[in-house]
């Protein structure tokens, strides 16, 4: 029986961290359960998920509906979209059954690109790549959550370019269902023997298509990381952009900063899943506001800076830094100072 291949391409940089990855997570649990509760869907659809972060790797193989079970998703440093992009066409290369003289191959894989972010690595050879030779062989639909994704390049890889704005924090809904009545409109289409390209209609409350590619924007976040000096476990500490206006009239001023969104646990894992070289970026304290506790020990603050440019907790006093080892001594004050931040 001819499949239809659904690849998932999920963005899982730590800009991710809380509730974005959180509810991808859902999404990806609720389209599964959606898909089997329709014939068409549970007979021919095959699904895999392919996660990026600093790395990329397929973390469920194509497998048919009934079978899949959502994969955990991962968490790390980068947001590697080139090499997430070769890592789809050789999956597709591996698993997608073609048409020869002697056979029907599947039908024509729909690919889902999820992503909040800008690629931290360079793409214009997996995009050329993909503009060549996959571009025709898959329907690439890419989402990007919120308005800060690099368009230009998505544009580049797709027509089918949509800008997914929660104006519920709590739900996905729209997204879930405008996912799972694309897919099950395509597999009805292929149950009847035919292939239809068409997606369905947007719920323009919550999806944008986007027609032509916007201005580039400042990052979303800020991200850092830390690891807790009592059990030497890793955090990360997420900031958001936030914008005030000040002054008024010819006097009217924007400024930029960021807010705590809070600090949240990770695991070692993290790092296999961040891209090998450090970041260089540097970020100054005094665009961040707030400093969350320890999400392990309950620390006064997450937000201490040991000499080797490191960050851990602390409620004052004598500690150990968890990255060095060197002894310290931490007091509240001094000024506002730059610290390493992460790729997002």
């Amino acid at each position: 029986m001819r499949r239809l291949p659904v690849f998932f391409l999920l963005d899982c940089s730590e800009s991710m961290v809380g509730d974005k990855l959180d509810k991808m997570q859902e999404t990806m649990n609720a389209i599964a359960t959606a898909l089997r509760s329709n014939p068409y869907a549970l007979e021919t659809v095959y699904m895999s998920v392919i996660a990026f972060a600093g790395t990329a790797k397929t973390i469920a193989p194509l497998t048919e509906l009934y079978s899949f079970y959502p994969p955990k998703l991962p968490l790390g440093g980068g947001t590697s979209l080139g090499l997430a992009l070769d890592t789809l066409m050789n999956e597709m290369d591996k698993a997608v059954v073609k048409t020869t003289a002697e056979q029907k191959g599947d039908w024509k894989p729909f690919v889902f690109l999820i992503t909040d972010g800008r690629s931290t690595d360079k793409t214009d050879v997996a995009a050329s790549r993909w503009q060549a030779k996959y571009a025709k062989r898959a329907t690439l639909i890419a989402i990007s959550l919120g308005k800060s994704a690099d368009f230009t390049l998505l544009k580049k890889l797709t027509e089918h370019v949509i800008i997914y704005e929660e104006a519920d924090k709590n739900e996905y809904t729209a997204l879930i269902k405008w996912i799972s009545d694309s897919t099950i409109a395509q597999s009805k289409s292929v149950g009847e023997g035919v292939e239809n390209n068409a997606l369905p209609s947007l719920d323009e409350l919550a999806l944008t298509l986007v027609k032509d590619p916007p201005a580039s924007v400042d990052e979303a976040c800020v991200v850092l990381t830390g690891r807790c000096q009592k059990n030497k476990k890793p955090y990360l500490i997420k900031y958001e952009r936030s914008q005030i206006e000040l002054g008024g009239g010819k006097h009217k001023e924007n400024v930029v900063d960021y807010d705590s969104v809070g600090a949240f646990m990770i695991d070692e894992e993290y790092f296999k899943w961040s891209q090998a070289q450090p970041s260089a970026i540097k970020v100054n304290t005094s665009l961040l506001n707030g400093a969350p506790g320890c999400p392990y020990c309950g620390n006064h603050t997450a937000f201490a800076v040991c000499s080797c440019g490191k960050l851990t907790c602390t409620s004052g006093g004598a500690a150990v830094c968890p990255w060095c080892g060197e002894e310290l001594f931490f007091s509240a004050g001094g000024g506002d100072f730059d610290v390493g931040r992460s790729l997002g």
